[in-house]
């Protein structure tokens, strides 16, 4: 990592050593957030007192001969939907900036903080996490770090462009349909969609319960797997997540690939996507002797019943503020859970046993392979406003089809790590790894062989974000 942009485990081992204080760290991530912050948009709220407050209280635990915790001293930033105590939640939308400030921070927040983080604000995202683009009509829209007119991708944009820039090494998002994977890929940086279940949502503000995931972002495979393993264990706050205990992930990213099974995603994963799209599955491929394919059935189909599971779930929160007040509502998003409100409940049921039966398929499929290689997104960051891609030669609303697809594997809940591929002079474009159910960290090894070869990386851009 670079020496004015050091990661998360650099940061914490240099103030345990007592070589830089947690203040001055703190305090060089504000500045960086109050230089740029203008431009990227990032940020919705910066807590610039309570970080530093909070930077200084490790300095005095380290100063009394006390163990700060593994991530000591170093900043990151939330999603807007995590609950942080003392503010308000507002999920990118105007309408909860009515709601009273939360109580408590999120299980997620309070699980950094103890160990040894810096919470120094909450990101934007996409009114109520609904949206792949992170152009948000209340809030504005978040840039990317790699290009200042295209989008960050969503609707964890802000976090993912945080990251990026090197505002802050480590952030939290969430991702129901591939809102970690799309801006991960986008902003070239490393992020991580665990099993559903996995980490805990207690204290979020929900989009849709049957589908949301929580999850980090990071500029070292490193830095992801031990603020995932950091992030781990039961909640009784969360009755969806598992019972299981922590299972470490950071032992294992030195171990290699010897031996595994690691097939490219075929068919459907190929149609649409970019020839810069196929050639980062190719460069990945080859870098891990990934000769064989493999076909994920039905995933057309998949992606059809997620869209129904989204809107009807979705607009179900937001029913009553859908008749009294759809003038507050981001026109983008309220017309989605417009048209989710009217799905009818056959539908809806159909889909979910739809699911169940596409979750046993795909499951099959890691009686053969180990691991599954496919695209993040079909293209690299559009550009902001624009609202067509073109698909094997036919233009599509760009919103939903950015997560073509990441929709057909969050539907199921796998556990997935977006890689970024550099592209000299070009934008990145991220490759999703795929594991198995609780197999996080054999994606992360994966990801973590494919980094120490150089194949894939996430420094920040060397161009000025204030060009």
């Amino acid at each position: 990592m670079s020496q004015d942009y050091p990661d998360a485990s650099t940061i914490a081992a240099s103030v345990r050593r007592r070589e830089v204080s947690a203040t001055s760290v703190v305090s060089a991530a504000l500045e960086r957030i109050a230089a740029q912050n203008p431009i990227l948009n990032c940020f919705t709220t910066v807590m610039a007192d309570r970080a530093l407050a909070d930077a200084a209280a490790v300095d005095q635990t380290i100063a009394a001969g006390n163990d700060p915790g593994p991530l000591a001293g170093v900043p990151f930033g939330v999603k807007d939907l995590f609950d942080i105590a003392g503010l308000t939640t507002l999920a990118g939308a105007k309408i909860n900036a009515e709601r009273p400030p939360a109580t408590q921070d999120a299980t997620l927040v309070q699980r950094l903080k103890q160990a040894g983080a810096v919470l120094v604000g909450a990101q934007n995202m996409d009114e109520y996490a609904y949206g792949f683009v992170t152009e948000n009509s209340h809030y504005g829209p978040t840039r990317n770090p790699h290009d200042q007119q295209r989008i960050t991708g969503g609707s964890s944009g802000g976090s993912a462009a945080s990251v990026a820039a090197g505002l802050v090494p480590l952030s939290l998002g969430s991702d129901t349909n591939g809102s970690i994977r799309v801006p991960a890929s986008l902003c070239g940086i490393f992020g991580l969609k665990p099993t559903f279940g996995r980490l805990s949502r207690a204290r979020t503000y929900p989009f849709v319960h049957s589908l949301d995931h929580l999850g980090p972002f990071a500029r070292s495979i490193q830095d992801l797997a031990l603020a995932f393993d950091l992030l781990q264990g039961p909640d009784a706050a969360d009755p969806a997540c598992t019972n299981r205990p922590p299972s470490p992930c950071l032992p294992d990213l030195a171990r290699g690939i010897d031996g595994l099974r690691i097939a490219v995603a075929d068919g459907y994963f190929t149609k649409g996507a970019e020839p810069a799209v196929l050639s980062a599955i190719e460069t990945i491929a080859t870098a891990l002797g990934a000769t064989q394919s493999i076909t994920i059935p039905e995933a057309h189909r998949a992606r059809a019943a997620a869209f129904i599971i989204t809107g009807a779930e979705g607009s179900n929160l937001h029913l009553d503020d859908l008749r009294q007040r759809p003038q507050d509502f981001d026109p983008a998003t309220r017309d989605r859970f417009l048209a989710g409100a009217l799905i009818p409940a056959t539908w809806y049921l159909q889909a979910q046993r739809f699911r169940s039966w596409y979750r046993d398929r795909v499951r099959e499929l890691f009686t053969q392979v180990d691991i599954i290689l496919a695209p993040a997104t079909p293209c690299p960051a559009p550009l902001i406003g624009q609202t067509t891609l073109t698909l094997d030669g036919e233009s599509v609303p760009l919103r939903p089809n950015l997560g073509l697809y990441t929709q057909p594997l969050s539907f199921i809940g796998l556990p997935i790590v977006a890689v970024p591929v550099q592209r000299p002079g070009q934008l990145p474009i991220g490759v999703q790894i795929i594991a198995a159910p609780y197999n996080e960290a054999l994606a992360l090894r994966v990801a973590a062989f494919l980094e120490s070869k150089g194949i894939v990386s996430a420094p920040v851009p060397e161009r000025a974000p204030l060009d």
